[in-house]
């Protein structure tokens, strides 16, 4: 029997499998006043509030660079209505595809995915990371309609297929909307923009990862100090950026994010760059002093924009991000385009991971964490197989399939109780967790029947499912291995399907990972050499 190296690869997705999105019925929401501008309707506000008025009149008559100038100051920020007027003025100048019949697209895929006043379930959108939605001030209509609005543009977009911080721009977006059509129309803006000196936002994994390499090399520019830090304590560095647009559009309390938002809407994606860097210099100073004490820095920051009022006003965080001296925004982009080529040279995309192992079972995964524990799985079925669609993963595979650890211990775990094909009888006995040495692990012997369907089949037991966002073995009780999309990371947990525990320690970064294809044959030519 040859074996052939499929060669190492590298993750990302969320850590829990496919959740999901209940729309509620409306009658059962406790409603408070709106946020939006539809109360007060028969109000003339402007006679009560003469200043909005004005101010609103001298936002509409000013141009480009009198308006960046209005939102880096607040001169918009009270009344509610008053910015909810300016942000529509400002969406509206966006360059880009959308058009006002966004608004009637909306109604169609509403009517058509949620029905009237019924209570239905869909995934989360692909683009998600992790299914987590930030409420900020919403109530629970409020976040019914962005689960609703999200579901729409998962719909609408479907090549948008990773941008983590679209659910907070709809919660937020939604505060200062008329109605959700409209919500859906500004985001659709920020999706479909055109204007080539700006950029919004991500929408592939390959550019948000881009994007996390710029940041980076900014922030150890211009940060210098927190580098040595978190180097020090021999944590990630990279997987502390990682986080950083997260801080904003994640983290920031609510006052602080719309106010970036004000920017962020005019000036486009170099003011999160610019509002991140001032954040991670203001944390500099807070955890300088305390750095001994500190275990995981990802946490920390995060605490630490969450309570970033103690240490920084609005204003004060803003004029921080201001002062600090960026690179042009053409240099800006030229260096995002040397760090996503440099993604692209190494390969370390999404769709990498099926193009080499598909055509090819079974197969064996190994993989080795940043903490020395060896692990993987046996994989009796072609990835060729996978497939998902709205109702979630696709499982695959027979009862071959096994996992197994080499460090610390080695242990094999598989299904005690498989179901023979056309039969009511079990499977030897022989298929229990037994102990596993490499020598077994090489020479084990795959039996298939004439037709080449496998001896042992279990229908009901979950073993093999993925797309080109995330990577599951085993999915009863648990997953005994969840890999990201670019493999990076991944999460082991008690899964059913192998009657197996963790085979390493929870959620872990690898440190490198090779796929073995078995094939009845003495000498195979390597299809990847690394």
């Amino acid at each position: 029997m040859g074996s052939t190296l499929l060669g190492p690869e590298r993750k990302k997705g969320s850590l829990k499998g496919v959740p999901m999105m209940t729309i509620s019925e409306v009658d059962k929401w406790e409603i408070s006043s709106s946020s939006g501008m539809k109360y007060g309707q028969y109000v003339d506000w402007e006679k009560i509030d003469p200043e909005a008025a004005i101010r609103y009149q001298k936002i509409l008559s000013s141009d480009h660079y009198e308006l960046k100038a209005m939102g880096r100051t607040g001169f918009w920020s009270m009344p509610h209505t008053l910015r909810a007027k300016a942000y529509q003025h400002i969406i509206h100048s966006i360059e880009s595809t959308s058009t006002t019949a966004d608004v009637d697209t909306y109604h169609g895929l509403a009517g058509k995915l949620f029905g009237e006043f019924q209570t239905s379930t869909h995934p989360f959108p692909k683009f998600m990371e992790d299914g987590e939605i930030p409420r900020y001030c919403l109530n629970k209509a409020g976040l019914n309609s962005v689960k609703k609005i999200l579901i729409c543009v998962n719909h609408h977009f479907p090549d948008v297929s990773y941008c983590p911080i679209l659910s907070a721009l709809v919660s937020l977006l939604l505060h200062f909307s008329e109605d959700e059509a409209q919500c859906f129309h500004s985001i659709c803006s920020l999706v479909s923009y055109t204007d080539p000196k700006k950029r919004y936002i991500d929408q592939t994994f390959l550019t948000s990862r881009a994007s996390c390499m710029t940041f980076g090399d900014l922030a150890n520019k211009y940060c210098r100090g927190i580098r040595k830090l978190i180097a020090s304590s021999h944590q990630n560095l990279f997987e502390f950026y990682s986080d950083w647009i997260m801080w904003i559009f994640a983290d920031l309390p609510f006052t602080y994010a719309i106010r970036v938002l004000d920017v962020y809407l005019l000036e486009g994606y170099k003011v999160l760059y610019r509002v991140a860097l001032a954040l991670l210099s203001l944390y500099k100073v807070s955890v300088s002093s305390r750095v001994a004490h500190v275990d995981d820095f990802r946490q920390d920051m995060k605490n630490f924009v969450q309570n970033v009022g103690r240490h920084s006003t609005n204003d004060a965080l803003l004029q921080r991000a201001f002062s600090i001296q960026l690179p042009t925004r053409n240099e800006l982009t030229y260096l995002f385009n040397a760090n996503k080529d440099a993604l692209i040279h190494k390969d370390i995309h999404n769709k990498r991971f099926y193009s080499k192992v598909q055509g090819h079972d079974p197969t064996v995964l190994l993989l080795k964490t940043a903490d020395e524990e060896v692990c993987g799985a046996f994989l009796s079925s072609d990835w060729a197989q996978k497939n998902c669609d709205e109702k979630g993963f696709k499982f695959f595979g027979t009862g071959e399939c096994f996992v197994f650890t080499l460090r610390p211990g080695m242990e094999r775990y598989q299904r005690t109780v498989l179901q023979i094909s056309g039969m009511s009888g079990k499977c030897d006995s022989s298929h229990q967790k037994q102990i596993l040495s490499i020598s077994s692990l090489i020479t084990t012997h795959v039996d298939r029947t004439t037709g080449g369907s496998p001896l042992c089949t279990v229908s009901a037991f979950k073993f093999m499912a993925g797309d080109d966002e995330t990577l599951f073995i085993g999915g009863d009780g648990g997953h005994a291995l969840h890999l990201q999309a670019d493999l990076t990371a991944g999460c082991s947990e008690r899964c059913d399907t192998f009657e197996s525990p963790p085979l390493c320690r929870g959620c872990f970064k690898i440190q490198s990972l090779e796929v073995w294809g078995i094939q009845h044959s003495l000498s195979v030519p390597p299809l990847l050499s690394q």
